[in-house]
């Protein structure tokens, strides 16, 4: 039986059919509305929130589209980290996350997450991981994904407390722990700050990735790579403003984690149309299309994918790549991810006769 091709025009139901993976999404800005109300009442903390109804809270949301930094964007995560301070909350909360991509196909997520910004009220690192681990490996119990944890240190703070969390991460590499990152606002916070913490994870065997270039330049790329040791980038979007640390990057074939809803509500594009992944993909940088933040961004993987076919000038042989690449990329063995990557093959249709895909 020969393969379907893809569709001419793509629509947005052939899209959601797709397998995909999701490789940047941050525990703390995926959260359901209803599970961010319920939580606010039943741990007493309403005040906290700046409406009281679900209604309320998306139409307050929207203004997240309005931050004029990434600074101001973080911001908004201190209506959902507080109620982030208890085990049955976290384990609550990563399995609907799970579940969440789970409901529109996604097979492979990496969530992360800075596990120190949930101890606020007495839980431990290694706790805070534990309930984490717990949710997903429920979720996974129940539906159709795998799942991964990546922990986050923060640029913002002392590197001590990074290379406690690296140890965390280290620790915790058979609890769903599978990479060490570095996240948080860029500007005056360079990753090479942090690194006693890289080295730490780096020596232990950890995948890495680092939050860089995103409001910063491409030095913080450059950082990145050759101070910590990155094996992929979050987010990236400066790397064509240095068209030799470009060309590194096609030539090592180093993967950028790209957010296009983030990116744009960050400010560090102008537009959907604007963003400079068409250039990345016609150069040949490896791409992956991801939500950073599903409630902030009010999105999911295949809104994101559809996006950046409908507004940022990428094909469908293109798109179909992109999509694939998640599973290329994804912080797995080598034997699991060719195992995985045959599996979802059998159910993308075939580039259209005459078209070849980009890489």
């Amino acid at each position: 039986m020969t393969a379907p091709t893809l569709p001419t025009p793509l629509s947005r139901e052939a899209v959601a059919s797709w397998p995909k993976a999701e490789l940047h999404c941050h525990l703390d800005g995926s959260l359901r509305l209803s599970t961010v109300l319920d939580l606010a009442r039943r741990q007493g903390k309403m005040s906290l929130l700046p409406a009281d109804s679900e209604e309320g809270l998306e139409a307050i949301l929207r203004e997240i589209d309005h931050s004029e930094t990434l600074e101001a964007y973080l911001e908004w995560f201190k209506y959902t980290i507080p109620l982030m301070q208890t085990q049955e909350a976290l384990r609550r909360i990563a399995y609907e996350l799970a579940e969440d991509n789970a409901r529109e196909n996604v097979r492979y997520l990496e969530v992360r997450y800075g596990p120190i910004l949930h101890t606020e009220e007495g839980l431990s690192l290694q706790e805070v991981n534990d309930a984490v681990y717990e949710g997903l490996q429920a979720a996974e119990r129940d539906f159709d994904l795998r799942t991964n944890i990546i922990v986050c240190g923060l640029r913002d703070r002392y590197e001590s407390e990074s290379l406690r969390q690296a140890e965390l991460a280290v620790h915790a590499r058979k609890k769903g722990v599978v990479a060490f990152d570095l996240a948080g606002g860029e500007a005056g916070n360079p990753p090479k700050h942090h690194l006693h913490a890289f080295y730490y994870a780096r020596n232990h065997l950890l995948n890495l990735t680092v939050h860089a270039g995103e409001s910063w330049g491409p030095e913080s790329i450059h950082q990145a790579l050759f101070y910590c040791g990155a094996h992929r980038i979050g987010h990236g979007i400066t790397l064509h403003r240095d068209p030799e640390l470009m060309q590194y990057v096609i030539d090592h074939q180093v993967p950028l984690e790209i957010c296009p809803t983030s990116n744009v509500q960050t400010h560090v594009v102008e537009s959907y149309e604007t963003h400079p992944i068409r250039l990345f993909v016609a150069k040949g940088v490896p791409v992956t299309v991801n939500t950073d933040n599903r409630l902030f961004s009010r999105t999911s993987v295949t809104e994101e994918l559809w996006r950046v076919h409908t507004h940022c000038g990428i094909k469908a042989e293109q798109l179909r790549e992109i999509a694939l690449n998640g599973f290329r990329y994804a912080f797995l063995h080598w034997d699991e991810k060719q195992d995985l990557l045959r599996r979802v093959l059998d159910a993308f249709p075939m580039p259209r006769s005459g078209e070849t895909p980009v890489w």
